[in-house]
């Protein structure tokens, strides 16, 4: 993530569908790994009602965010989905999360982890708040979200984080421990994706 003003592009904020989207990646990994063609995921998955939707339009939405997530995972790490257990998975998604929404992922490494780092034992609201105006500063769209959007992007990311297993519903910072067979895959990137996660490991 780029911390230089007059490089940040605009942030996209359509993450609200759902949460982590964890079982939903679950159902969906193997049918990419038939297919190889996200397009094709999608279409069977609406088609099929794979995710059991209850109505037509909740399941094409939920079925495009969570393709929406999945898509910037590479190969190999939608192959773990098969083998990995709920945790994993969860951290895979989370991840994907950050990867997908630049906003996530930034506030996943300048709050989460830098919090965690200096012995803060809680993330709040309140540092959601600090951090939203913060980056209001070079992102006008921040400044364009309506009251009730801003506190729904805001439940949504602290339900995502619970879910990851990064907090505590208190919002208590639990260190993480990713897998060697996740945190293999994490750190074909440079920098490491494990920097998305409250850990001391890099």
């Amino acid at each position: 993530m780029s911390n230089n003003p007059v490089a940040s592009s605009r942030y996209a904020l359509s993450f609200t569908t759902g949460g982590l989207l964890e079982r939903e990646a679950a159902v969906l990994a193997p049918v990419y790994t038939e297919h190889r063609d996200w397009a094709k995921v999608r279409d069977v998955a609406v088609n099929g009602n794979l995710l059991q939707a209850r109505t037509h339009s909740t399941g094409v939405r939920r079925v495009r965010e969570t393709v929406n997530r999945m898509s910037v995972l590479s190969d190999p790490e939608i192959e773990l989905f098969a083998e990995v257990t709920a945790s994993e998975r969860g951290h895979l998604m989370w991840v994907a999360a950050c990867r997908r929404y630049d906003f996530i992922g930034d506030f996943a490494e300048e709050v989460l982890r830098e919090r965690f780092l200096t012995l803060a034992s809680t993330v709040s609201y309140e540092e959601y708040d600090s951090f939203y105006r913060a980056k209001s500063m070079w992102h006008d769209e921040l400044d364009t979200v309506s009251v009730a959007t801003y506190k729904k992007l805001r439940q949504v990311l602290f339900k995502m984080m619970v879910e990851a297993g990064l907090l505590t519903a208190e919002g208590a910072i639990e260190p993480t421990l990713v897998s060697a067979r996740v945190a293999e895959c994490l750190a074909e990137r440079t920098p490491s994706d494990i920097r998305f996660f409250p850990t001391r490991v890099i």
